[in-house]
């Protein structure tokens, strides 16, 4: 007896000519917008462009960092549900879930710590250890087709 296939209601995504092309782009640009706005406010917490009132620069890029991440995780979501069984097998796809799950928790400490009022050693820190789970994330997203 043939089992029953389990149907993949959104494969369509992934075989589209440019649906998934889209995708792939505007998840690009959630991505710029979110690592462009953390690499601004961090190089200040980090103590350059010090005539920059911090709190004022963080009311500027935090919310473009915030839509970026949005951006990002709307399209990522919509890739995922395109072939959710060959991500999850994935073992870098995996690592950047991970990646990203430190990089979020990381963010909600620094900001629960009052990172940007205090500037210290924890802040520069913090934001050192984002930075660099950032560009893995960044790193782990590129190499998830080619694993």
């Amino acid at each position: 007896m043939n089992e029953p296939r389990p149907v993949i209601a959104f494969a369509w995504i992934a075989s589209h000519p440019w649906l998934y092309p889209l995708l792939e782009s505007l998840h690009v640009i959630g991505i710029a917008m979110l690592f462009g706005g953390l690499v601004v406010l961090e190089l200040r917490v980090w103590g350059l462009a010090r005539a920059l009132d911090v709190l004022a620069l963080a009311r500027l890029a935090l919310p473009v960092s915030l839509a970026g991440f949005c951006l990002a995780a709307a399209t990522g979501l919509t890739m995922f549900i395109s072939q959710p069984a060959e991500l999850l097998a994935n073992r870098v796809f995996v690592i950047k879930m991970s990646l990203l799950m430190l990089a979020g928790l990381n963010a909600a400490s620094f900001h629960a710590r009052g990172g940007l009022a205090s500037l210290d050693g924890i802040a520069r820190a913090q934001t050192l250890i984002s930075l660099g789970l950032w560009v893995a994330v960044i790193i782990c997203g590129r190499w998830i087709a080619y694993y």
